[in-house]
């Protein structure tokens, strides 16, 4: 069998139906290639091995995880890489799609990675915290609005699908969980550069309680400060697409 690592915030789903909703949460096609996540004792890897036609691969830290998964499931032998996603080179030439319960002590560097490679991730299926799911698809306006959620909204359709309950997991979760969907948008925000934006986007939720031009002010012209009524706003007043604006206007 396996053991659990609290070091590696191993929570594994026993849920057979969250399982298989979480799988046709992913749109796939013949020929797709696929990236778990994270598969742990394999809730959803099962599922995905009976897709036909795919292309599969799973990545995973803990060693004693990728032996019992090449025991349980036969299928999955030479498609897992044990190393940390954080560290992982690309696994696909060419497109591919991303699917896990992600482990939650580093789900928010996690999409960090997906919008490193965004350019070959088109859809996202996964489960988190509750609370950084909420955070992701938030609207501006909201106080869960943050960096994540105007970073990944730049770029992805965010879709809030479902809640999980803990009693759900393998040991239950002290907090609650969230799946979501991310779909690469045809039309990303018109940014400036992603140096910039992401340089503007930080800056101003790191003082996301004051006026923008407070946090702002070697950013832009003092003129532009002082005559845009936009820099008497909050961080989180700003929709996905006044930040890509104000990305233009940057010294």
């Amino acid at each position: 069998m396996y053991t659990l690592k609290k070091s590696l915030g191993q929570h594994f789903l026993t849920d057979e139906n969250i399982s298989r909703k979480i799988v046709e949460s992913l749109p796939v096609s013949e020929g797709q290639q696929v990236l778990e996540v994270g598969p742990g004792a394999g809730a959803i890897t099962k599922y995905l091995l009976q897709i036909p036609g795919i292309h599969f691969k799973a990545i995973e830290l803990d060693t004693e995880k990728v032996t019992y998964l090449e025991k349980t499931y036969p299928a999955i032998q030479g498609k897992l890489i044990n190393e940390s996603i954080l560290d992982a080179a690309l696994p696909f030439e060419g497109p591919f799609r991303i699917i896990g319960n992600f482990p939650y002590n580093i789900s928010t560097q996690i999409m960090f990675k997906v919008l490193d490679w965004r350019s070959q991730v088109d859809v996202v299926v996964g489960m988190f915290q509750k609370e950084v799911a909420q955070r992701i698809a938030s609207p501006h306006g909201n106080k869960d609005y943050g960096i994540l959620s105007v970073l990944l909204q730049a770029f992805y359709k965010i879709e809030y699908l479902f809640e999980v309950h803990e009693n759900c997991f393998n040991p239950p979760p002290k907090v609650k969980s969230a799946v979501i969907r991310l779909t690469r948008l045809e039309q990303p925000a018109d940014i400036a550069s992603e140096r910039k934006f992401f340089v503007l986007v930080k800056t101003a939720f790191g003082q996301r309680r004051k006026q923008l031009r407070n946090p702002l002010k070697t950013m832009f012209s003092k003129e532009l400060l002082a005559e845009d009524p936009i820099f008497s706003k909050r961080a989180e007043e700003l929709s996905v697409a006044d930040f890509a604006a104000l990305s233009h206007k940057m010294i």
